[in-house]
Parts: structure tokens; C-alpha cells; sequence
């Protein structure tokens, strides 16, 4: 019996470090990449280099154009996330807190968008945002980011929502809280981990997206840095180790946000399953 544990804990240790080499090795592989010329990255693709070539990374951070990108990526994320939060909790707070006629409908309307994938909007959605004169504006990427993030995040919020006992906002009305004084004074601050988990969320889903700041920016002031990423390789095909040097520089932001912000995603995620 101890035995065959023993095992099953092996071959689990096994598919973890497995799954663990699958993610770190490619990074790996590209940090040290970016350390050589193109020429030896293709005479000697796997070893180290010869003689370590630094030029490729600080002449990318000497570039204007890389920082403005990674600036726009941040504030569309920021505004994204700031939107999303605050449009879903107003939501979240009726739909968890309020009975009313047709409450599970609308409920069921905003999860309906779960399974509505952004490609079938491209069209309407762009031909919208020319009506209203907002391509080659952030706001034509926020607005839209936000209404595509409301489901998952009304989801998340509405389960956290419904856990706070009633007691709560009947003792707060008894002491003369009103129903915005007790959503913003009370249930907002008792909320702090599905709102960090969500905002978490919000800024990751906003800082990968490609297509839609593809389709709305043509300025390059304007561009993020997944089509930074893009344009960069386009522009350097043939000088690979260049372009892997862009790459590995445009996950740092990501990489060393998510590495802050970890524990706050999974333990909302945790509270909510377990409040939920």
C-alpha cells in the first residue's frame, strides 16, 4: 500500500515538473537566444553563447517607441479594468442584493455572453466605432475590452455578493444606511478579494489582447504592445535572436505583474469557491 502511494506520488512530482519544463524551457531558451547574433543563433541553436551580446536588449530599451507601447498597453489596461470593476459591481450589487421580476432573466442574458466570441463582432463593432468616431482612440479599446468582461466578472462578483448574510445590511439600514451607502461603505470594502481577483483578471485579458487594438489603432502612437510584438517582427524577420530579445522583453511587464499579483488571484478565486 505505502508502495504503490509512494508511486502515485511519484509520477504525480513527474507530470509536474513535466508540465513546469514545458513552460520554463521555452522562456529559457528565448532569454539566451536574445543574447546572440542571428548567425550564431543559427549555427549554434541549443549552446551558450560565445560571446554574450548585450547590444540586442539595451538597444531595444533605448527605443522610444518600445516604452510608449508598453504605456499604452498599461492605460488601456487600467481603464479596462477600472470600467469593468465598477460596471460589474453596480450590476452584481442588484443582481445578488435585489428581488425583483425578470432578475434571473437579465442574469441569464449576461452570462449568455460567455459563449458570444469576440471574432463575430469585428464587423459591427468596428462599423460602430466609426459611427461614433472613436477609432485610433483608447476609448474604442476600452469600451468594448469592459462590455466583453462584464459575464465573467458579474459572475464572480454576484456569487460573492449573495455570501454576505443579510444581517449585515438590515443592521446597517436599522443605523440609517441607505442602500448606496451600504453598497459603497460596507459591502465594497467586505468584497476586497473577488474585486482583486477580478481587476486581476481584467488587466491580464486586456494586456494580451491583439486583435481588437489591430483593429482600431492604425496610428502607431497608438499601439500596444502585442502589436508592437507583431509589427517588431515584420519589420526584423530575418534577424531572429532580435526579435526574440523584443519578445522576451514585452513578457517582463506581465511576467513580473502576475508574479505580484499571484497570490491575490488565487486566493479570491479560493474565497469565492469556498464562500460560493
Amino acid at each position: 500500500m505505502n508502495a504503490r502511494r509512494a508511486a502515485r506520488g511519484l509520477s504525480l512530482h513527474a507530470v509536474v515538473w513535466l508540465i513546469g519544463a514545458f513552460v520554463v524551457v521555452p522562456l529559457i531558451y528565448a532569454v539566451i537566444s536574445g543574447f546572440k547574433s542571428t548567425g550564431e543563433l543559427t549555427t549554434n541553436p541549443f549552446g551558450l553563447p560565445e560571446h554574450w551580446k548585450t547590444g540586442n536588449y539595451t538597444g531595444i530599451l533605448g527605443d522610444g517607441m518600445f516604452w510608449r507601447q508598453i504605456a499604452n498597453s498599461a492605460g488601456i489596461a487600467i481603464g479596462t479594468t477600472c470600467c469593468t470593476v465598477a460596471a460589474s459591481a453596480m450590476a452584481a450589487f442588484v443582481l445578488a442584493r435585489y428581488a425583483f421580476r425578470g432578475r434571473e432573466l437579465f442574469y441569464a442574458l449576461f452570462t449568455i455572453g460567455l459563449m458570444f466570441p469576440f471574432a463575430v463582432a469585428v464587423l459591427p463593432l468596428f462599423l460602430l466605432l466609426r459611427n461614433f468616431d472613436l477609432l485610433d482612440n483608447p476609448l474604442g479599446v476600452i469600451l468594448p475590452q469592459a462590455a466583453f468582461g462584464l459575464p465573467m466578472t458579474i459572475i464572480i462578483l454576484r456569487g460573492f455578493f449573495r455570501t454576505i448574510p443579510a444581517e449585515v445590511e438590515e443592521a446597517a439600514i436599522m443605523d440609517g444606511c441607505g442602500k448606496f451607502r451600504f453598497f459603497w461603505k460596507i459591502l465594497l470594502p467586505m468584497a476586497r478579494p473577488a474585486l482583486g481577483t477580478v481587476s486581476v483578471l481584467a488587466i491580464v485579458a486586456s494586456w494580451n489582447n491583439f486583435f481588437l487594438p489591430l483593429l482600431v489603432f492604425n496610428d502607431p502612437k497608438w499601439q500596444t504592445i502585442p502589436v508592437g510584438v507583431q509589427q517588431f517582427q515584420g519589420q526584423y524577420s530575418t534577424d531572429y535572436a532580435l526579435v526574440l530579445a523584443y519578445i522576451v522583453l514585452a513578457m517582463v511587464p506581465a511576467l513580473a505583474f502576475y508574479a505580484v499579483a499571484e497570490r491575490q488571484l488565487i486566493g479570491g478565486l479560493t474565497a469565492g469557491a469556498t464562500k460560493g
